[in-house]
C-alpha cells in the first residue's frame, strides 16, 4: 500500500483547489436559483406565461423554468451559447455566436422582441439573464449594422475595457438592452430573474441590463471611447449615433423613476460572492485557515497575479495575513490588454503571471477559473501552478509576452477543463500555502 501524500505537497494542493472551485460551481447552480423563485409566483392571476432571456446559463434556468411552470408556459425563447443537444417542449434554445454576436443572436433577438411585444397586461414575462447576454442579444439600432457592432464589440476586447464600460457602449448601440426590453414588454407584469456576472451585482449591468433602469447616457457611451482611444477606430455609423444622442438628437435609454418599472421586478438569485462564500467553506472543510479577501477584485490580469503572488511570498515568509496552511479566495472579473497574437483567456494569463513570482516556493498552488468553463476563446475554464512550474517549463516570459498562456499549460497539463457548466458568476482565484508538517 502507498504511503497518504502529504499535505503540503504540491500535487495534494492541486487536488485540494480543484475541490474548493468544484464548491463553487455547486453553489452557482441557476437551476435551482430559478426553482426557488418561480415556486414563489402566484400565476393565476395571469393569463399567459412567456419566458424569454439570454446567457451562458440559459440553458439550465430555461430547463428548470419549464419543469416549474410546465404547461404554463404559452411560448417561450432563450439565445444561449451552446445548447449541448438539450431540447424543451415549451421553450426555444437558439444557439448564438459569443463573446462576438453573429447573425443568429440577431434574429433571436427579433424573436424575443416580437413575443415580448405581443405580451398584454394581464400576461408574466419571465426574463432568465445570465453571463454572456450582452453578446447573445444583439439587436442592433439603425442604422448599425451587426458587422459594425461587431468590429465595435472586438475593439472594445481587446482594449482592456471593464464590462461596465463595454456594456455602457453595447445599451446605447441597441434595441433591446439598457431597459429597452422592458419597454417592448409593457403593459406585462416582468419577472426578471438574474445570475451576476458582473461586480457589484447591479441589475443594470448583468447581461447590459434588458430590464432595468439605465442610469449611463450617450455621453458616457463616448468617454468609454475616448478613454481607450476608439472613438475614429469605430465603424462611423456607430460613432455617430453616441453623437447625435449625446447632443440630445436621439431619445435615451429607459431611466430609473420611468413609470414602466412599475410593474418590472429585477431579482439577482446567483452571485460570485455566494460561489466564494462555497468554496470558503469547503476549504476549511479540507483544514485550511481561510480568508474570502474580495468578490470584487478587477483590473490588469497581470498586475492582479503579482499581488496574488505577493501574498502567497507574504503568507509563506511571516505568517501574514494568515498562517499556513492557508487558502486566499479572491473572484470578480479581471481584463487582458491584448499585446501578442497567442490563444489564452484571464484566468489562464492570471496563472502564468503568477507563476512567475511564485518560482521555487514550495507547498503553494494558484488557480483561476472561470465559473462558466470557458476561458476567453478556448476550451479551458483556467489552469493552476506551483512553486515548480517555472522549473518544468522556464520559458513562461515568453507565452506570457505574446498572450500565449493557453499553450504554455497545455503542453504541461495543466490547464481546468470543465466543459459547459451552464452557469456563470464570474471568476474564482486561489492561493494555496500549504505547511511544513
Amino acid at each position: 500500500m502507498s504511503a497518504a501524500i502529504p499535505a503540503s505537497t504540491p500535487a495534494r494542493l492541486r487536488r485540494q483547489a480543484l475541490a474548493i472551485f468544484r464548491a463553487a460551481l455547486a453553489a452557482a447552480d441557476p437551476a435551482a436559483a430559478v426553482t426557488r423563485h418561480l415556486e414563489r409566483l402566484r400565476l393565476s392571476r395571469f393569463d399567459n406565461v412567456y419566458v424569454v432571456g439570454a446567457g451562458k446559463a440559459g440553458v439550465s434556468m430555461a430547463a428548470a423554468a419549464e419543469r416549474v411552470l410546465g404547461r404554463r408556459v404559452a411560448a417561450g425563447w432563450l439565445n444561449v451559447k451552446e445548447a449541448s443537444g438539450s431540447r424543451l417542449r415549451r421553450i426555444e434554445l437558439h444557439e448564438c455566436g459569443h463573446p462576438v454576436p453573429d447573425p443568429r443572436g440577431v434574429e433571436g433577438a427579433g424573436r424575443i422582441l416580437r413575443l415580448v411585444e405581443s405580451a398584454g397586461p394581464r400576461d408574466l414575462v419571465i426574463c432568465l439573464i445570465s453571463g454572456g447576454a450582452s453578446a447573445l442579444l444583439p439587436l442592433p439600432a439603425a442604422p448599425i449594422t451587426l458587422a459594425e457592432k461587431q468590429a465595435a464589440t472586438r475593439l472594445l476586447l481587446a482594449s482592456g475595457a471593464d464590462i461596465h464600460e463595454i456594456n455602457t457602449v453595447r445599451k446605447h448601440i441597441s434595441r433591446i438592452k439598457g431597459g429597452h426590453l422592458a419597454r417592448l414588454a409593457a403593459p406585462a407584469r416582468v419577472e426578471a430573474l438574474l445570475l451576476s456576472d458582473v461586480i457589484g451585482d447591479a441589475p443594470g449591468a448583468i447581461g447590459s441590463g434588458p430590464t432595468a433602469p439605465d442610469a449611463s447616457t450617450f455621453a458616457e457611451a463616448l468617454a468609454v471611447l475616448d478613454k481607450y482611444a476608439l472613438r475614429a477606430q469605430v465603424p462611423a455609423p456607430l460613432r455617430e449615433r453616441l453623437e447625435r444622442g449625446a447632443r440630445g438628437e436621439l431619445p435615451e435609454t429607459p431611466k430609473p423613476g420611468d413609470p414602466l418599472f412599475a410593474r418590472v421586478r429585477n431579482t439577482v438569485v446567483g452571485s460570485n460572492r455566494l460561489a466564494l462564500e462555497a468554496a470558503a467553506r469547503r476549504a476549511r472543510e479540507l483544514g485550511f485557515r481561510t480568508l474570502l479577501l474580495s468578490s470584487q477584485v478587477q483590473g490588469e490580469t497581470r498586475e492582479i497575479a503579482r499581488m496574488h503572488a505577493a501574498i502567497a511570498r507574504e503568507i509563506a515568509a511571516t505568517g501574514r495575513p494568515i498562517r499556513p496552511p492557508a487558502c486566499v479566495i479572491t473572484g470578480g472579473e479581471t481584463t487582458v490588454t491584448l499585446r501578442g497574437d497567442g490563444r489564452g483567456g484571464r484566468n489562464q494569463e492570471f496563472v502564468l503571471a503568477a507563476a512567475l513570482d511564485i518560482a521555487g516556493m514550495p507547498r503553494t498552488v494558484v488557480f483561476s477559473a472561470g465559473t462558466d468553463g470557458t476561458d476567453g476563446p478556448t476550451d479551458a475554464a483556467g489552469a493552476l501552478a506551483d512553486g515548480a512550474t517555472l522549473a518544468r517549463k522556464p520559458d513562461a516570459r515568453a507565452y506570457l509576452d505574446r498572450n500565449d498562456s493557453y499553450r504554455y499549460f497545455e503542453a504541461l497539463g495543466d490547464l481546468v477543463k470543465t466543459g459547459p457548466t451552464h452557469t456563470n458568476v464570474m471568476d474564482v482565484r486561489l492561493v494555496l500555502v500549504g505547511s511544513e508538517q
